[in-house]
């Protein structure tokens, strides 16, 4: 297990760390000025800023500067990877990366996100200036509204959730860590980690901590017992933790073939797991088809007490390399939820589809908590636990937000989300990763965007650099929908279920309905976060020397800010929905 010192906590985890009044801090900011609209919504590390700028004052408009003041340090301009001078296509060559202050390089869009590089736990503060075109390649500047966005986690008393980067396959991990491998080449359960622990606490950033401060609890607590499912399993650090536990450890493992062919890494943290706990409390299952869950539950002198869950599975993937989302519930009636769950699937598992504890929705109330339900699969049919999730949707108010693994598979979640584009006064904005055949913007579809992953590699244009693809498998790991994020009842979805019906029947899956604000609000900005990280690959492999990526310059008849202002445009829907 690692020592303290070697995994320095930036964002404080624990409620003893914490900083207090959290609760009270606002999560939209807002402020105007000279026709100028700003919002800044908080995420988990990450800000979405939103502009509105009044149409009569649009006329020349060359696009918005942001200054960014961090709680400590020096203020500065963001910088804006496009410029007037600079084209960019598909053919370019990899030289002469250029980074221009925006307000030099105005950002042409009507929101931005930013994520910064170093996140320190405190207030940002965010000048945004409207910048107009003035005497030949001048620009000058134009109102000017100041917002704040606190990026401390937020603090709810009995419940957590946090994020990976899901950035291996990245512009910023390509300059930081020069694209150095995650692990070893010879892939082993017990390499040592303290060469890879700058890459694994950028890497797996909130939701990392999160993991290792609820094991690393339960190991120096003798009080404490944990039982664990677990999927993909093979993190080093957190094997050798759950090894700590020795008989305070009950396990249900994922059997499946992926899991039990040679070479297979979770054969090998198995028979660890029975050599320090005991053959009596490690088993193996898959249900029809996966134990899918990811979960720790922690006992107090054998009763269920806190509990974490969520979309990463406890694996070097899983925490480094995937985009996805941990929560920590530290509440009595959650973790006996999941402890029911548990020792349905420990002791009879072929029956857990007709057990009490999958029956359906168990609604959760407490001090400490946001408002939200949980379900357990398998199921005897999908819809016990998928039609809540498809009413919502099509319920939906004003904008559906997603990251998916995958929208290949049926239900009615997956048509739904294939169906977005349908809904002309909803907007729908994902990304997942398998995704093939689909266009970004589809013929008469202007409402839904789907942005399938890439990554950039051989000949790539500046400023860009070549990037590593993370290895084989799923980088867009996450499973959450959310729906009217920022209206007055909005609703996330999320944990370990894939949404489709084949799961829900097959899978040891769980999946929570939140409907709260904060959690809304930080699960969309991470939604438009991943969206808008993979978006501009997908248009750089499209840019060509007749239609090139560059900032539109001040010529006669060019306002690139005009498909904002038509209601037929995505961009329109984009503008009114964030900013108002």
């Amino acid at each position: 297990m690692r020592k303290a010192s070697r995994r320095p906590h930036r964002l404080s985890t624990s409620n003893a760390g914490r900083s207090k009044a959290l609760s009270s801090a606002p999560i939209i900011t807002t402020n105007s000025s000279g026709g100028l609209t700003v919002k800044a919504y908080a995420g988990d590390g990450a800000v979405l800023l939103a502009f509105d700028l009044d149409q009569t004052v649009t006329q020349g408009l060359a696009g918005f500067a942001i200054r960014r003041t961090p709680p400590s340090g020096p203020a500065a301009y963001l910088l804006n990877r496009l410029n007037f001078t600079t084209t960019v296509t598909a053919g370019t060559n990899p030289q002469d990366r250029v980074w221009t202050p925006s307000n030099v390089a105005p950002f042409q869009k009507f929101r931005w996100v930013d994520f910064p590089g170093e996140v320190n736990p405190g207030v940002y503060q965010y000048d945004i200036t409207a910048m107009y075109f003035g005497q030949g390649t001048q620009l000058k500047a134009g109102p000017v509204a100041t917002v704040s966005a606190d990026l401390r986690p937020r603090e709810f008393g009995a419940f957590e959730f946090g994020f990976t980067r899901g950035y291996m396959s990245s512009q910023a991990y390509a300059t930081i860590f020069k694209n150095a491998p995650f692990r070893p080449p010879t892939k082993s359960i017990d390499y040592n980690t303290q060469p890879y622990e700058k890459q694994y606490e950028w890497l797996g950033y909130h939701a990392r901590q999160m993991v290792f401060n609820f094991l690393d609890e339960c190991v120096a607590d003798p009080s404490l017992t944990v039982d664990l499912f677990a999927y993909d399993l093979d993190e080093p650090d957190f094997v050798r933790g759950l090894q700590q536990l020795k008989g305070r450890l009950r396990a249900y493992l994922d059997d499946a073939p992926l899991h039990t062919q040679p070479g297979a890494l979770e054969i090998q943290a198995q028979q660890l797991l029975l050599q320090s706990a005991g053959s009596a409390n490690v088993k193996t299952g898959h249900f029809q088809r996966f134990a899918h869950c990811k979960v720790m539950i922690q006992k107090k002198n054998g009763k269920p007490v806190k509990v974490l869950t969520g979309s990463a599975n406890f694996s070097v993937r899983g925490l480094y390399v995937q985009a996805n989302n941990v929560l920590v519930f530290d509440d009595e009636q959650t973790a006996g939820l999941y402890e029911m769950a548990f020792e349905q699937a420990f002791n009879d598992a072929a029956n857990f589809a007709t057990s009490a504890i999958a029956e359906g929705w168990h609604d959760v109330q407490g001090a400490g908590l946001p408002k939200f339900s949980v379900c357990f699969s398998p199921h005897k049919t999908a819809t016990v636990s998928l039609q809540k999730v498809a009413d919502a949707i099509q319920n939906a108010g004003s904008s559906v937000l997603f990251a998916v693994m995958e929208l290949s598979g049926g239900g009615p979640v997956m048509d739904d989300l294939k169906a977005l584009g349908n809904q002309p006064k909803i907007f729908g904005y994902g990304v997942t990763q398998t995704l093939t055949g689909m266009n970004l913007y589809k013929p008469g579809d202007p409402n839904a965007l789907i942005v399938p992953f890439s990554f950039l590699q051989g000949k790539i244009p500046p400023p860009f650099q070549a990037e590593t693809s993370g290895g084989m498998g799923q980088v867009i790991h996450d499973k959450f929908v959310v729906v009217d994020f920022n209206g007055p009842d909005p609703m996330v979805f999320t944990g370990s279920s894939n949404l489709s019906s084949g799961g829900e029947e097959a899978n040891g899956d769980n999946l929570l309905a939140i409907a709260d604000p904060v959690v809304a609000i930080a699960f969309g900005v991470e939604a438009i976060r991943l969206v808008d990280h993979f978006h501009f690959r997908a248009s750089m492999k499209s840019a060509s020397t007749t239609n090139p990526l560059v900032l539109q310059s001040n010529q006669p008849g060019a306002k690139w800010w005009e498909p904002y202002y038509d209601q037929n445009d995505i961009k329109c829907r984009e503008r009114v929905l964030f900013s108002h």
